[in-house]
């Protein structure tokens, strides 16, 4: 009888297994669990699910389509305009602009900080400038855009240039003016100077503090070619994604408005985490001068 006894008390943990038993169940949400621990898309794709479920159920208890659409219907809408509504000639439009000031704001914003590292004048001039300017925002300069470069592209290069060139600067002046002695001393000692000694020195040495301001100069320019689309986004024809939300709102195509406004929610993500992200880590974390597990770090245990 002790020997059967026994015999059951070992068989009974695989009988449960087995059987689907409480251990088995236990043992699947302990997995999920540590997949949701270790998995951060994982749990901002369901924390993005339950969203667009309250989204659903609110607007379908409002019931008014004027005001919030369904999520469902901004789907839709979003799906027409992408197969047949023009929305990706609009995100090119977008783009063009963008890639035309922010490159002309990053290369304006490098030269500020370059000399700003070498003279103490081009030091206190660059701070002037930021003090002033920095605070002031960029669409604010589109009626002077508009009076200065007319009803086109240029007004809104202009705009842009400014929202990139001074956060972009500030955070390239502050990684210059850290970069170590001794490593400035031996680009010296090599003959480096001018660009060649900003290219193999400096920008290399300063590069967590130039993504940074890369970064922030994005988000800037983004935030105000949309603002500066809504006013005015039409040239040649041609209007970005701003100018797709306002023709929409005009014809009372609410589905559509939310639609371009989630267009340009994902763009954001989609560039932060797909560009700046995988830079960030080729190069920073690569060389060890950010640890691979810095964004760990920074979330709640």
């Amino acid at each position: 009888m002790n020997v059967h006894l026994s015999e059951v008390a070992l068989n009974a943990p695989d009988t449960m297994t087995e059987t689907g038993g409480s251990p088995v169940r236990r043992k699947q949400l302990q997995r999920f669990a540590v997949v949701l621990r270790d998995a951060s898309w994982l749990r901002k794709l369901l924390l993005l699910i339950l969203l667009g479920a309250l989204w659903e159920w609110y607007a379908g208890r409002l019931a008014n389509p004027l005001m919030v659409p369904t999520c469902s219907a901004t789907l839709r809408a979003l799906a027409d305009a992408v197969s047949g509504g023009g929305l990706p000639a609009r995100i090119v439009t977008s783009f063009r602009a963008l890639l035309t000031g922010y490159g002309i704001g990053v290369v304006l914003a490098l030269v500020l900080a370059m000399v700003a590292a070498g003279t103490r004048i081009g030091s206190e001039l660059l701070e002037l400038c930021t003090a002033m300017f920095n605070p002031l925002p960029a669409i604010a300069l589109l009626p002077l855009a508009l009076l200065w470069f007319g009803l086109g592209n240029g007004s809104i290069t202009f705009v842009l240039v400014h929202a990139v060139l001074w956060p972009v600067a500030l955070s390239a002046h502050a990684g210059f003016s850290g970069v170590n002695g001794t490593i400035r001393m031996v680009g010296r000692n090599y003959g480096l100077n001018g660009v060649r000694y900003a290219a193999a020195i400096l920008i290399p040495a300063a590069l967590p503090s130039l993504l940074t301001g890369l970064r922030n100069g994005w988000a800037f320019a983004w935030r105000t070619l949309i603002a500066a689309e809504l006013v005015f986004g039409v040239s040649s024809g041609s209007g970005g994604i701003g100018w797709f939300i306002y023709e929409n709102k005009q014809q009372l195509e609410i589905p559509a408005v939310f639609a371009g406004l989630i267009t340009v929610i994902l763009i954001g993500v989609t560039v932060e985490n797909l560009l700046f992200e995988r830079l960030e880590r080729i190069t920073v974390v690569k060389w060890g001068m950010k640890s691979s597990d810095f964004r760990q770090e920074r979330e709640p245990r």
